[in-house]
């Protein structure tokens, strides 16, 4: 495996990650029981959680458009074996996410914060270590529209950046409109983008843009596949 050299606009887009720790079982058979969902997993089925448990890949690349500047990343993922293809211009490199060693856990952490942002409505479900505050009514910070807020947060044990929280702000549709990133579960914003454009591949629903409250960051996905 080729030793890979992370360039400036790496670091400075490797924004949000999760614990990413071994999947909760979740019981899909419990999905039409509404009154035994929490709002978590209701979230989580809204966006396809069901229909993706049947994939065997998913294709998707990550941009990062900000300051007039390009940055993207392409990826293969297998949920069932863990395989995952990390594809660049210059590189194409394979590995397992069972089996992690110090240069594969460099492209782990990239694909584990790009894999965050289109699929964080799994995560809610799918990591543990997880905490989650009450839903309640909150007005959006950029569209300043009232919305439904649900906040979870991290444990300080384990994960690539433990003890973060995020502010979900999502329709009466379970759909998230925005969120709000907060390193190290700090009271102020690290970040804070919408959650639009969805689009659905097989029942799996994506947010393909997130914006801030400018449009001068614009993360988007693209090449989308799931098979």
């Amino acid at each position: 495996m080729m030793k890979i050299l992370f360039p400036f606009l790496f670091a400075a887009f490797t924004l949000v990650s999760c614990n990413d720790s071994n999947k909760k079982n979740v019981n899909i058979s419990e999905e039409n029981s509404n009154s035994n969902l929490s709002t978590a997993e209701k979230i989580a089925y809204k966006n396809g959680l069901k229909e993706f448990e049947a994939l065997h890949q998913i294709d998707f690349t990550f941009n990062v458009d900000r300051d007039d500047n390009h940055f993207e990343r392409s990826w293969q993922w297998k949920p069932k074996t863990n395989e995952v293809t990390y594809i660049t211009a210059k590189d194409t490199t394979t590995y397992n996410r069972s089996k992690l060693d110090s240069i594969s856990l460099q492209y782990d952490s990239a694909f584990i914060n790009d894999k965050y942002w289109l699929l964080a409505p799994f995560n809610l479900v799918w990591d543990e270590g997880t905490s989650f505050s009450k839903p309640k009514k909150a007005t959006a910070p950029i569209s300043g529209k009232e919305t439904n807020l649900l906040t979870v947060t991290y444990s300080n044990e384990g994960g690539y950046t433990p003890g973060d929280a995020y502010d979900l702000y999502y329709g009466d549709d379970l759909l998230l409109k925005e969120w709000v990133y907060r390193k190290g579960n700090d009271s102020l914003p690290s970040m804070t983008t919408t959650w639009e454009d969805y689009k659905e591949y097989n029942g799996v629903k994506i947010a393909s843009m997130h914006k801030d409250s400018l449009g001068d960051f614009k993360l988007s996905f693209t090449g989308i596949k799931v098979h």
